[in-house]
């Protein structure tokens, strides 16, 4: 059966646990606070999913206004499962709904997947700036 690609914004909290530790991206989020990745889904704007049968294999999570700009917030793609084109799909199916000719896309790699993002063609921008969460 293909990977099923869509938009699932009714996602629960466990099963965006599961994928973002089985990608690796859980080292980065808070997978030990439920409440706060239920938080994460139900503030996003877009959440879209790459499903094997039942399975959750991928998740890009995203805040846009549909108008100008996309923020890919998270991408992550179980272990298994990478070096597919899941990665790549949930990306262009995230721009695609938040408005693909309208919209600028970015996001802030993770250190280990510098090197995926120019691969699929996406652009590094010199500078970026931020104001860190203090927890």
């Amino acid at each position: 059966m293909p990977i099923q690609i869509q938009s699932e914004p009714n996602l629960t909290a466990e099963e965006f646990r599961a994928v973002l530790v089985a990608s690796t991206l859980g080292e980065r989020r808070p997978i030990d606070d439920l409440a706060r990745l239920e938080r994460m889904l139900r503030e996003a704007d877009l959440i879209v999913t790459a499903r094997d049968g039942e399975r959750l294999v991928g998740i890009s999570r995203a805040l846009t206004d549909h108008s100008y700009c996309c923020y890919l917030s998270d991408l992550a793609v179980d272990q298994a499962y990478q070096r597919q084109g899941i990665g790549k799909l949930l990306i262009a199916e995230t721009h695609r709904l938040a408005g693909v000719e309208d919209t600028t896309l970015v996001l802030t790699a993770a250190p280990a997947a510098e090197g995926y993002y120019p691969r699929i063609g996406m652009q590094a921008v010199p500078s970026a700036w931020m104001v860190r969460r203090s927890r």
